[in-house]
């Protein structure tokens, strides 16, 4: 049987209690319009977290007020969707955010995994136990 020298001996022992990084996550910061094209959303540095809230309308609903209307509580039904809060609370867990994200569209709040994509869109899921909805948001001119 070989014998390893000394130096290799070290060598190996060095490698081997060096970790590898783990990937972090990429920045995030931006305005992206959301998948169905009807609102701008900048994400920003909310104090230790990123959040994300409506910068612009593009495309209101004809007939339907620009207003949280399907919120479950009530006096929160008349706040307007312009500047509402949509992703909060996102910190870098790896390679991707995490955090919350809220649908006025169903008045429902989800846990949120947020990845940016090679081409510069936000991969965007919202999770309610294990069921996921996945949405591509594209970055804003």
């Amino acid at each position: 049987m070989r014998r390893l020298s000394m130096k290799t001996a070290l060598l190996f022992a060095t490698l081997a209690t060096v970790s590898t990084p783990a990937w972090a996550a990429a920045p995030i910061e931006g305005r992206y319009v959301t998948e169905n094209g009807r609102a701008v959303v900048a994400v920003k540095t909310c104090g230790k977290a990123m959040c994300g809230k409506v910068d612009k309308i593009l495309r209101p609903k004809k007939g339907v007020p620009a207003r949280d209307i399907n919120n479950d509580d009530p006096a929160l039904r008349s706040r307007p969707i312009l500047g509402l809060p949509i992703l909060m609370g996102l910190t870098a867990d790896d390679d991707v955010w995490r955090g919350d994200i809220y649908n006025p569209e169903d008045g429902n709040e989800y846990r949120a995994v947020v990845s940016r994509m090679a081409n510069g869109s936000l991969k965007v899921q919202g999770c309610l136990a294990f069921i996921c909805k996945t949405q591509v948001w594209k970055p804003a001119s």
